[in-house]
């Protein structure tokens, strides 16, 4: 998972407002705001799992957070099991 931005975020962090162009954004319309819904993120809860100890360090040599991506694992299998 290499998700690098090859954006310039210092000239981007240059511009001023007046600068920046949002002619491609389409406009927030009633309707829109009819069709969306509101969401509250569900917070993530602490489990312990057994894991074997080279899957463990296969995880941990990909960084420091490589409890974020067992978790990430986790949550990929899952999707793909769940019953239509």
């Amino acid at each position: 998972m290499n998700n690098t931005s090859e954006t310039n975020w210092a000239k981007l962090d240059a511009l001023s407002e007046s600068e920046i162009d949002t002619s491609d954004i389409p406009p927030l319309t009633e309707e829109f705001f009819n069709k969306s819904r509101w969401w509250k993120p569900v917070s993530p809860l602490n489990a312990l799992v057994q894991v074997d100890p080279q899957t463990l360090a296969w995880f941990q040599s990909q960084g420091d957070d490589y409890e974020k991506k067992m978790a990430a694992a986790l949550k990929i299998y899952a999707e793909a099991h769940q019953a239509a």
